[in-house]
């Protein structure tokens, strides 16, 4: 019998005993037939005239220094979609914990879990860009979703922390199916990391200190120019698998290259911003020519079709790299964020400490 996992277009017309649940503040615990029974929560003023049953709970409010459970859900199966915004910045961190474990499998400051890494914006679709992808949606104005698939044994946790010094709301609705999970599913996994400048002739670690088997299906990144000398982004990505020491197995040809463009996204003297199903350079926030100085740039890379599989563990690096004269390689010092997105066969050990909220925060 199906069990409802792996959802495509392909098998949409597959019956399977799979159950559909949902958290949201209108239904904390994703009981069937308990949704929509508030009766306090943000909307309760809202709804005053219209009783229970009318958005009395469509979000919750975090207060500072705050941390909140989303969800925190029993069985066997696989979160299939996850919708979110509301008053959230970098300065929220959400973590997601598999089957008991109390170490987080998902430690990222909110937005960038979902590619975002600014607030800034230089179209007219709200505070955040649109970003169309098969893997992350961000639609006007605000709305983050993402449809990675994360199965599950025994239970799942969300948690989400309020590092600023104000209130902050969320609304979110967490979709999940509750089935029988094979034994090959691995657990989903990832983790931000920032190099802030990045060192002179050093390189920034997207990720390491992964152990067992799996594979890396993605990764998001900001980079925030700091450096002169025009072109950015002659850095190859470095895959070191399983046993690789000082020479990686997969060596990519450029930074741009990595994310499915080229020759600097160069079409006609500008950059040209794009958002495409695996891959985009989604987002490029000009310099004002006087306190906003330097370009930033967002883009995302999903290795859905061409995932890169590891046996005992993996690392990932990118270099940072321009021009300067006489046709020589500059090692610049720009300013990388990254979210890398994984699979891997038990729940992640430790993870990095995160930064700071000073240092954290993109002016």
């Amino acid at each position: 019998m199906f069990n409802g996992l792996g959802m495509n277009i392909s098998n949409l017309s597959r019956l399977s005993d799979a159950r559909s649940r949902s958290v949201s503040p209108e239904n904390f615990t994703g009981e069937p037939g308990k949704g929509g029974m508030a009766t306090e929560g943000t909307g309760k003023n809202c709804a005053r005239e219209m009783g229970r049953g009318w958005k009395i709970s469509p979000s919750v409010s975090i207060a500072p220094g705050e941390t909140i459970t989303l969800a925190d859900i029993s069985g066997q199966g696989a979160v299939q979609s996850i919708w979110m915004t509301g008053q959230l910045s970098l300065e929220s961190i959400l973590r997601i914990y598999w089957d008991g474990s109390d170490t987080p499998s998902v430690e990222v400051p909110l937005p960038a879990f979902f590619a975002l890494f600014t607030n800034k914006a230089e179209n007219n679709n709200g505070l955040f860009p649109l970003l169309t992808s098969s893997a992350v949606m961000v639609a006007p104005c605000r709305g983050m979703s993402c449809y990675w698939e994360m199965p599950f044994r025994s239970s799942f946790r969300f948690t989400l922390e309020n590092r600023s010094a104000h209130n902050q709301v969320c609304y979110y609705q967490i979709n999940y199916t509750l089935t029988e999970v094979p034994d090959d599913c691995a657990y989903f996994h990832a983790q931000y990391r920032q190099s802030c400048p990045v060192p002179y002739m050093g390189v920034h670690t997207v990720l390491d200190g992964v152990k067992g088997k799996g594979q890396f299906v993605g990764c998001a990144m900001y980079a925030g120019l700091n450096s002169a000398g025009g072109w950015w982004g002659e850095g190859e990505f470095k895959f070191y698998i399983d046993s690789d020491t000082e020479y990686p197995t997969i060596c990519g040809t450029g930074t741009e290259d990595y994310f499915l463009g080229a020759y600097n996204w160069d079409n006609g003297g500008k950059y040209e911003t794009y958002s495409g199903p695996y891959a985009g350079m989604f987002q490029v926030i000009p310099s004002n020519g006087l306190y906003a100085s330097q370009m930033r740039f967002s883009m995302y890379r999903w290795h859905i079709p061409d995932p890169i599989r590891f046996e005992s563990g993996i690392k990932v690096t990118v270099q940072d790299l321009g021009w300067r004269s006489d046709g020589r390689y500059l090692s610049r010092r720009d300013d990388i964020r990254t979210v890398a997105y994984w699979y891997q066969s038990a729940p992640a050990s430790d993870f990095p400490t995160l930064p700071s909220v000073e240092e954290l925060e993109i002016n």
